[in-house]
């Protein structure tokens, strides 16, 4: 069974290229479409949806605006963002809202596709761009305040931490460190739960400010 996809963006282009991408997927469909937030939500509350994929410039109800909604009434629904803005402030309000990913339009249909393996798995996925950013963002913060709690971390956990900072993948950290991704997704549980982090942005932050990195 395919996982399933609806796509929001206002351009008519954008659409087509994303359908057109996924046309012969085995894995993933575009079911359904929409040009705005307001019309997504219509969609939302009459189709099972597996991933809302959306832009956030848009007229009427903006992806902002969507997100504030789908994580009052949808708050199983997986979503990447898609948008052209590469500014901290945006991206971090989406992550703030619980945006799982965040790619640029320039994207390619491979990392596109990457992006939403990993949101399947429960994982974080970032463009390079996008993460960069988050880094400077918070590297700029860094001096002024301090964001996390600060606790101890053991050697292991100082160690997947980099590893997590550096984009690594819960397998390839278990490949790098000889241990299993269940053990890979425990610590990285712990260590969300002991710096008070809600996701893997959070855990870049602590690393930034703890001069971990």
């Amino acid at each position: 069974m395919k996982t399933t996809i609806l796509l929001v963006d206002d351009h008519d282009m954008i659409r087509d290229a994303i359908k057109f991408y996924f046309k012969d997927d085995p894995d993933y469909e575009i079911c359904e479409e929409a040009q705005n937030g307001l019309e997504a939500l219509e969609i939302l509350k009459t189709k099972k949806i597996d991933i809302l994929l959306t832009d956030i410039n848009m007229p009427e109800m903006n992806g902002i605006e969507l997100m504030e909604s789908v994580r009052q009434n949808h708050k199983d629904l997986k979503v990447l963002v898609l948008s052209m803005i590469n500014e901290a402030s945006y991206i971090n309000k989406m992550i703030a809202l619980g945006a799982s990913g965040y790619v640029l339009k320039n994207t390619s249909k491979s990392e596109m596709r990457d992006a939403l393996n990993k949101i399947m798995k429960g994982e974080d996925y970032y463009a390079d761009a996008v993460y960069k950013t988050i880094v400077n963002s918070i590297a700029r913060k860094a001096p002024k305040q301090r964001l996390t709690i600060d606790v101890p971390l053991s050697e292991r956990e100082r160690e997947i931490l980099l590893l997590i900072v550096n984009e690594y993948t819960n397998q390839e950290i278990a490949d790098k460190l000889f241990i299993s991704t269940r053990t890979v997704e425990s610590h990285k549980r712990n260590l969300l739960e002991k710096t008070g982090c809600k996701n893997v942005a959070g855990l870049v932050m602590y690393a930034v400010e703890r001069n971990i990195v």
